[in-house]
């Protein structure tokens, strides 16, 4: 992944990139061929007469610039591969770099706009070309002429040892009639220093710092920088089972990653990122209550309404592909728990707020007074029948404690007696009716026999003690029935009484696996704890990434890509690891 902080591009092994929206995350892509084929939208550089695929791939240190490198009998080059922190319009810059003798180079552009679906009409002016179609136009500046046929813009070229050669392309509103003009190796030198210089911030010193740092580069580049709000992934529709139909649009915000997203930005150092998080957040939740989502836009929009690309064929045939998420307008009970939980860890972290913020925290907290006990989708999102999952009920519970705490340590006003009498009636109710004795484990939702990995987040949040017996049991449980090839499902997909409605299964949830690591290490193992940590670690890709999900039957990663709930549970789980420092939420 290469980005801006308001967008990002994937770029393949073989130097294609392969998916870019523009100008905005949740805009309308130009390259879809991950979501088809190049007919849907690519742009190539690579060697003309190699292996397409690189011999090597790196991110210059602690940066998001791209390096990739080929060698044959030719000699060697590598393509730099980079988005500059965005000033005016967006920019995606390649520089072609001869490291030894004479490389014939080739490149292909196909723009595709509104998803691979509009082939926009292509000018020249000067030295430079621009495809237009709607409210869209591309620019692309070089000193290598295009030549134009079949819907493509290709050339050939030769880079020598020592030569650079720069690719800058731009997006405009179609209605401005010319590009910004961009110095390629000072925007590469901008862009160094921007990301080490963002780097530096990190307080982090402990064993995995390399890998922490790769995941708290990519946070930031899924934060939409004008807002603060943090996309789940840049990208819609990778499957969580290759072909199957689990394909989901995460381009949006969730609130149940607000507050772990918040810790872990704490811990690192980054303050201003924590800020700037927990403002959008405020601002994206105000309104009624009872109006609250689980999801909202970069900017806080409400209304995703989802629909199919029907004209795509989807990542190796998994169809269909969605854009915009049909789950906004669930009912998720859990949702009341995490806005009350980060608001409180911001509080108690520093950061300072505004009296109309304990006023939100009040009107949730009454709304969910009369409502907690109602049944709801769940953190899961499944798309069966509601039920009265545990883990909503054990958010719920948040809810009330850390309103009971905002009294009790920070002098707010509030019923603080019917807030207590409110978390006590909670709290039996889950260990009476969400708690199976004869297993020793708190499952699924109230009556069923299953589990559910989002049970790890009962001691983590406070609700009992991590050496609670019924705690213990319940991590052995898990450990027992969804850890699968070594790594934690979410549930059980593949038994009738696990109503998700869907067909198909999915791989094992990354996310879950660290909770699990985590857990481990909370009740005292800590062997068993970094042993899943480091296997865990093992399965980024080439440069540190994490998708949302692995299958193990075929060994590879699942889902969409890169996935911020992946990769900020690698960070706290790290900090943990390396007793960072003695934050641990279940002892606020």
């Amino acid at each position: 992944m290469i980005g801006d902080m308001q967008t990002a591009a994937l770029v393949g092994r073989d130097g294609s990139i392969d998916w870019l929206c523009l100008p905005n995350f949740d805009s309308p892509a130009c390259f879809s061929a991950i979501l088809g084929d190049e007919q849907n939208g690519n742009w190539w550089i690579r060697p003309a007469a190699s292996d397409q695929s690189a011999a090597h791939r790196q991110y210059r240190a602690e940066t998001l610039i791209l390096e990739t490198d080929w060698e044959n009998d030719e000699g060697a080059v590598r393509v730099i591969d980079f988005m500059p922190p965005r000033g005016g319009a967006p920019h995606i810059v390649r520089i072609v770099e001869g490291i030894r003798g004479n490389v014939r180079m080739s490149t292909a552009l196909r723009l595709r706009f509104d998803y691979g679906n509009v082939v926009p009409w292509i000018h020249r002016s000067g030295t430079e070309m621009a495809a237009v179609a709607g409210p869209d136009s591309v620019w692309l500046s070089s000193p290598v002429p295009m030549n134009g046929h079949n819907f493509v813009h290709d050339a050939t070229f030769t880079v020598s040892a020592g030569q650079r050669v720069p690719f800058v392309m731009t997006w405009h509103p179609s209605e401005v009639e010319e590009s910004d003009h961009l110095d390629a190796e000072k925007a590469l030198s901008r862009t160094e220093r921007f990301w080490r210089g963002w780097v530096d911030k990190c307080s982090y010193e402990g064993d995995y710092r390399d890998a922490v740092v790769r995941s708290l580069i990519t946070l930031k580049a899924l934060t939409y920088r004008p807002t603060g709000g943090i996309v789940a992934a840049p990208t819609t529709s990778l499957p969580e089972e290759i072909g199957g139909v689990r394909n989901w649009d995460y381009r949006y915000c969730w609130l149940r990653d607000a507050t772990i997203t918040l810790e872990a930005l704490i811990r690192s150092g980054y303050t201003d990122e924590a800020r700037s998080w927990r403002e959008w957040l405020v601002r994206a939740v105000a309104g009624e209550p009872q109006h609250m989502q689980i999801m909202y836009g970069v900017r806080g929009e409400r209304r995703l309404g989802e629909w199919e690309a029907d004209w795509l064929p989807g990542y190796e045939n998994s169809r269909p592909v969605r854009i915009g998420n049909a789950a906004v307008g669930q009912y998720q009970l859990d949702v009341y728990g995490e806005v009350m939980d980060v608001l409180e860890l911001a509080r108690r972290s520093g950061l300072q707020s505004s009296e109309h913020v304990w006023g939100l925290q009040r009107s949730l907290v009454n709304y969910l007074e009369w409502c907690w006990d109602e049944p709801d989708e769940g953190l899961w999102e499944v798309r069966g029948p509601r039920q009265h999952f545990v883990h909503s009920k054990v958010m719920a519970w948040v809810a009330a404690d850390r309103a009971v705490r905002m009294i009790e340590e920070f002098d707010k006003e509030g019923p603080i007696e019917r807030w207590r009498s409110l978390r006590d009636t909670i709290h039996t109710e889950v260990c009476t009716y969400g708690y199976d004795a004869r297993r020793n484990t708190f499952t699924q939702y109230y009556g069923s026999k299953e589990l559910d990995a989002a049970l790890l987040l009962i001691p983590e949040v406070g609700f009992l003690p991590y050496d609670d017996p019924r705690v213990i049991g319940t991590i052995e449980a898990i450990r027992e029935d969804l850890m699968v090839d070594g790594f934690v499902m979410r549930y059980r997909t593949d038994r009738a009484e696990v109503a998700d409605h869907l067909p198909g299964g999915e791989g094992a949830f990354l996310a879950c696996s660290f909770w699990m690591a985590n857990a481990l290490l909370s009740i005292g193992r800590e062997k068993e704890a970094r042993e899943l940590f480091e296997r865990l670690l093992a399965l980024r890709n080439d440069v540190g990434l994490l998708a949302e999900e692995y299958d193990a039957r075929s060994g590879r990663q699942v889902g969409n890509f890169p996935q911020a709930f992946s990769h900020v549970p690698l960070v706290t789980t790290a900090l943990n690891l390396s007793h960072h420092d003695g934050h641990r939420r279940g002892e606020h």
